[in-house]
């Protein structure tokens, strides 16, 4: 009977991490650049912008530059940074693209550096996976997908 009992718990366990694997964002390879932990936020219904976010290692001895994103959900897409000037908090599109040094992590998160999608064709919705894809000056091109958070989320919740 305890081995019943036992194999209906590993049983339920396993059930609950499978369901639960195909919502984790997938990490990315691309030369020698990675790319961990891509994620949004859902958006309420009149929205018409959205923040994209996620780590970039650069684990080659040259420094590369993201330089670019695109995406269907959005009209257009840059890279952004907000920072503070004196009182007020500023955001602006890096013209040159967002340096990733030799060795170097660089975060894409809320209140920093981050991809801005403008002009939402539709709300994103919580758990929808967003594809994006990330240029970089020397590394190229790759097609990530970002998990949607819920609304107001402060950080991915894998």
């Amino acid at each position: 009977m305890v081995s019943r009992r036992l194999s209906l718990v590993f049983l339920a366990a396993a059930l609950a991490v499978s369901d639960s694997a195909p919502g984790l964002a997938q990490d990315y390879k691309l030369g020698t650049l990675e790319i961990s932990q891509p994620w949004t936020r859902a958006t309420p219904a009149t929205a018409q912008s959205a923040g994209g976010f996620l780590t970039v290692t650069n684990k080659g001895t040259t420094p590369d530059r993201l330089i670019a994103a695109q995406s269907s959900v959005s009209a257009k897409v840059e890279v952004h940074e907000m920072r503070m000037d004196g009182n007020v908090m500023k955001m602006r599109e890096l013209e040159k693209g967002l340096e990733i040094a030799p060795g170097a992590t660089v975060m894409l998160k809320p209140g920093s550096y981050h991809i801005m999608f403008m002009g939402l064709k539709a709300p994103i919705a919580k758990d929808s996976m967003v594809p994006v894809t990330l240029v970089f000056e020397k590394a190229g091109s790759i097609e990530v997908e970002l998990k949607a958070a819920a609304i107001g989320a402060a950080a991915a919740t894998h």
